[in-house]
């Protein structure tokens, strides 16, 4: 399948602010998770939802939005959130106080970013031509970076950047998998090494989650997820009858992954070496997914369909089975995470 025929079926279309909102919403006293997107428009926000679906804040990212084709444009660890202003070339960054989110700074980066991931004490950022690493010294992180890495393609279909133990693992919609070595201080260096074992008929790798030392990536449309640990692609397994899986979130034994056109979440359990699909079918969502997320007992997942997009929240029980708590409809977004309840 043609990278335009994957902007149909995983990408955002239009750029439009939600409902029109401009101005901050009050945030209300709510100590559970949230869950965040943003608008992803020419003034770029973060809209902020509580676990019940409803939306508790709208926060200007200081930014312009525009970032299409990826995942993990948005990025939550502890009390921290990165937000990726793909056409201001910088990414903002928001912390959890006891009455919501509030912005704290802006990071300038090297290229246009599309994927944040956040390491033991570094934030990584992934642009259309670059991954760098930008260190966090407490809560805040440095708007200097301490390494930058040119991409093996850098033909602006990078797609998400994973942290694993002493690397990174990166994809480019043009067919590449890739790892970025990390220094003994956390920092990006030398060039990247393209995975070994990629199957032959690989075709648009696009999203992926990382857990230990392994790399669940999907290959959208080949209709097949990968495994892959220590640079090398280990299992590859089919989707079965859901078309393109794009993008995955792990609980426990479980894998998820988002399929469009399918218009579907699929549940996989993994072991070793092994992805078994075990419900091809665990959730039905109104249009294409763009982007998963989980955490605190829910799976929060952004689809499009045209002009329209909808933020789903779920829970998840222990089975791994799916309840949807509540299905907003939303401009068109880009990104979703999970941030952590207040302890």
């Amino acid at each position: 399948m043609t990278i335009s025929k994957l902007l149909k079926f995983c990408l955002l279309g239009f750029l439009f602010l939600f409902f029109g909102t401009t101005a901050a919403v009050q945030a209300d006293p709510d100590d559970n998770p949230l869950v965040v997107t943003a608008s992803n428009a020419a003034k770029n926000q973060l809209l902020v939802f509580n676990s019940d679906g409803k939306i508790i804040q709208t926060l200007s990212t200081q930014g312009q939005g525009g970032a299409s084709g990826n995942a993990g444009g948005i990025e939550a660890k502890r009390n921290d959130v990165a937000v990726v202003n793909f056409g201001s070339q910088t990414v903002a960054i928001f912390e959890r106080w006891d009455d919501g989110l509030h912005f704290k700074e802006l990071v300038p980066t090297a290229s246009s970013p599309l994927s944040v991931a956040f390491g033991e004490d570094h934030l990584y950022i992934l642009g259309t031509a670059t991954v760098e690493s930008h260190p966090i010294y407490g809560s805040d992180v440095s708007s200097s970076s301490d390494g930058v890495v040119a991409l093996l393609k850098a033909d602006g279909s990078a797609a998400q950047v994973g942290v694993l133990p002493g690397q990174l693992i990166i994809t480019e919609k043009s067919n590449t998998i890739e790892t970025v070595s990390l220094l003994s201080d956390g920092a990006v260096g030398g060039v990247p090494t393209l995975v070994t074992n990629i199957p032959s008929n690989v075709n648009t790798p696009f999203g992926m989650v990382t857990r230990g030392n392994d790399a669940y990536v999907t290959i959208a449309h080949a209709n097949e997820i990968s495994l892959v640990r220590n640079g090398t692609v280990l299992t590859v397994t089919g989707s079965g009858t859901q078309s393109a899986p794009c993008w995955l979130t792990l609980v426990g034994p479980f894998l998820f992954s988002s399929n469009s056109p399918s218009m579907s979440v699929s549940r996989y359990a993994v072991y070793g070496q092994k992805i078994v699909q075990d419900a091809a079918v665990a959730a039905s969502l109104n249009g294409d997914p763009t982007d998963i997320s989980s955490g605190e007992g829910l799976i929060a997942v952004i689809d499009s369909n045209g002009s329209v997009s909808h933020l789903s929240i779920f829970t998840v029980d222990e089975d791994g089975n799916l309840t949807l708590r509540k299905a907003n409809t939303i401009a068109s977004a880009n990104g979703v995470a999970v941030v952590r309840a207040k302890h």
